[in-house]
């Protein structure tokens, strides 16, 4: 049997020992765990792990490799990534590189051997906590040593969000759509594309003023990392343009209207993360298999006092999926109708928003 080479420890002392792959270098993140059987390429370039070590509790990873077409985004912040088995002999015609070679590319450090099951109930029964991917000759009180030290940054959206303003455009564009970028996913642009839309990606610090010069038919807010009363700046924007605009916001983008509205967030103990979370539709009663990734839930107590009405719950815990203020034409739901859950269970969200559009036109 192979010699351990990498291990990882846990905040409160608990150690699993495995094998080293992708990059070869230390890392202290928040350690969640993550459902899905297929997607590990979208899930290690999603842009709202920053920060995260994410368990796959699928057994096998690395099959299919990593391929041109699939990412969601250009530069991957994942913190690390946690398997059971890993496999680097990939089948697939479409694949260009291995999955160990996107990580060390990407100086994104991953261990392999790790019982994941006891792990993922580890996270269940006791939360998301700190980790650290190290060496195995490091010693358990190092290791803790280092967890006490180090807090997880609270700029997880400053870190991903672009820079400066980029442009997705289509062929014969029918509407204008302001993407305010937390950590935005491709495959929402190319979505918003899919639909007639051009889309102007803009940071996520970019004031109302800049954004009403642009002259947008709809504006959306973006999915992203983090805590979503750390992103003031987006906050302070959705309570501007609110009722100016069509606006739809998914995952973090919801949170942050829950919030301008006067809604309140917490966090979940190990949040929801996978391709497999059924949501009820409470409008039309039917049950979506959607796919999501996210800490924080808007408080539902809170929810009454404001302008928004639910629209949409998680069945597992009755946490709010979605909202809606119809004056004001908009809305958000807490998953992902771009990741293909269900796999079109969600698609018509994108189709709200641009009925939304042309109607306001």
């Amino acid at each position: 049997m192979k010699e351990y080479n990498k291990k990882i420890v846990l905040e409160d002392g608990e150690e699993y020992y495995g094998y080293g792959f992708g990059a070869h270098k230390e890392s202290i993140c928040e350690i969640v765990f993550n459902t899905s059987m297929v997607g590990y390429q979208e899930i290690v370039s999603d842009p709202s792990y920053t920060y995260q070590m994410v368990v796959m509790t699928y057994p096998l990873i690395g099959n299919y490799g990593i391929t041109d077409d699939d990412y969601e985004t250009k530069q991957p912040t994942i913190g690390g990534l946690i398997v059971r088995e890993y496999n680097d002999l990939p089948s697939n015609f479409r694949y260009t590189k291995t999955l160990s070679e996107y990580l060390e590319e990407n100086n994104i450090p991953a261990i392999s051997g790790i019982d994941t099951r006891k792990l993922t109930r580890s996270i269940r029964e006791k939360g998301s906590r700190k980790v650290l991917i190290t060496d195995i000759k490091t010693t358990k009180q190092e290791a803790l040593k280092k967890l006490k030290d180090n807090q997880i940054p609270k700029d997880a959206v400053q870190k991903v969000s672009c820079k400066k303003i980029w442009y997705s455009r289509t062929a014969n564009p029918k509407y204008n759509v302001v993407a305010v970028d937390c950590g935005i996913k491709l495959n929402i642009v190319r979505s918003l594309n899919k639909r007639g839309c051009n889309v102007t990606v803009v940071p996520y610090n970019t004031k109302a003023q800049e954004i009403i010069n642009l002259k947008p038919d709809g504006i959306f807010l973006s999915n992203g990392p983090g805590d979503p009363e750390d992103v003031k700046d987006v906050i302070k924007l959705v309570k501007e343009l609110k009722g100016k605009y069509p606006i739809f916001g998914i995952c973090l983008g919801h949170q942050m209207i829950s919030l301008a509205y006067g809604a309140k967030t917490y966090k979940l103990k190990f949040g929801h993360r996978g391709g497999n979370h059924p949501v009820k539709n409470l409008e039309t009663d039917k049950i979506e298999i959607t796919s999501q990734n996210h800490s924080y839930a808007v408080d539902e107590k809170s929810l009454e006092k404001t302008q928004l009405k639910a629209t949409h719950i998680n069945i597992l815990d009755n946490t709010i999926e979605g909202v809606e203020c119809a004056q004001d034409k908009v809305f958000s739901v807490q998953y992902h109708p771009e990741s293909a859950p269900g796999p079109q269970d969600s698609s018509y969200l994108f189709d709200k928003f641009v009925k939304l559009i042309e109607t306001n036109k």
